[in-house]
């Protein structure tokens, strides 16, 4: 905390016309000597650089009026200021969705179930046709001919295999710890979407995808490139209608992103 305040430019001390600038370490000694003789005068001094995981080194001013304030004051601030931040992210992150969208691979459906095979399978992959499973392959290269891109095709096509093979493992672990205490079912009956149905499980997916991008969730992404980036500050936000279809305001979701 006396590094951070001793850093941020605050005057420590007062000086006459002339006197050299007091070095970092000296400007620190004088907010200790501070803080240790009068706390509450501390308190009140640089409650603006003060955070809110600071509190607790004035705990020991507690039931004092002028002390709650300034801590509450502290609070509100630190409150803000996440909210703010917050907002910032997401809003460059809706930014980034959009660009990523109107061009590029990121959200073509072949990259989209590399990154989650399970639920590309639930919603899309179980329903296609021999024929439409057979155009999916053969999207995999561009040169069908080149023995390089057959090669590159089938280690990726592996790859994915094997993520959606964890990834079932995982979900059915998860559904036995569930259904243990619960009495066997009849066998579900088995259900063929129509082209109504297949398109919007075809646009849950791709919703999914976009949300799951939106809460930083994409392992392989660098998010640092978007939540860093000051030129995601100038992108226009499309409308906010349409931003709200991936964010809620009162969510707490946003509230556990972290910046990657």
């Amino acid at each position: 905390m006396l590094e951070r305040i001793a850093r941020s430019g605050a005057p420590v001390k007062s000086q006459q016309k002339g006197e050299p600038d007091l070095t970092l370490a000296q400007k620190q000694a004088v907010l200790g000597g501070l803080y240790q003789s009068k706390p509450l005068v501390f308190l009140e001094r640089f409650r603006a650089q003060i955070r809110s995981e600071d509190l607790p080194c004035f705990q020991h001013l507690a039931g004092g009026y002028e002390a709650e304030f300034y801590c509450r004051e502290i609070r509100r601030a630190g409150a803000a200021g996440k909210r703010s931040g917050l907002t910032r992210i997401r809003n460059k992150r809706y930014a980034a969705l959009q660009k990523l969208i109107q061009g590029g691979e990121y959200f073509s459906e072949d990259c989209m179930r590399s990154r989650d095979p399970l639920l590309y399978e639930q919603c899309i992959g179980q329903y296609l046709t021999d024929e439409e499973v057979l155009e999916r392959g053969s999207r995999a290269g561009s040169e069908p001919g080149s023995l390089a891109d057959l090669l590159l095709s089938s280690y990726q096509e592996g790859l994915i295999q094997r993520r959606l093979e964890r990834q079932q493992e995982r979900e059915a672990g998860a559904e036995e710890e569930e259904d243990e205490e619960e009495e066997e079912e009849d066998a579900p009956v088995l259900w063929e979407p129509g082209p109504e149905e297949k398109a919007l499980l075809r646009e849950e997916f791709l919703s999914r995808m976009h949300q799951r991008f939106l809460e930083g969730k994409d392992q392989d992404f660098n998010y640092s490139e978007v939540d860093e980036n000051p030129d995601y500050d100038n992108l226009d936000i499309v409308t906010q209608d349409e931003e709200e279809k991936y964010f809620d305001e009162d969510s707490d979701e946003m509230e556990e992103m972290e910046t990657q």
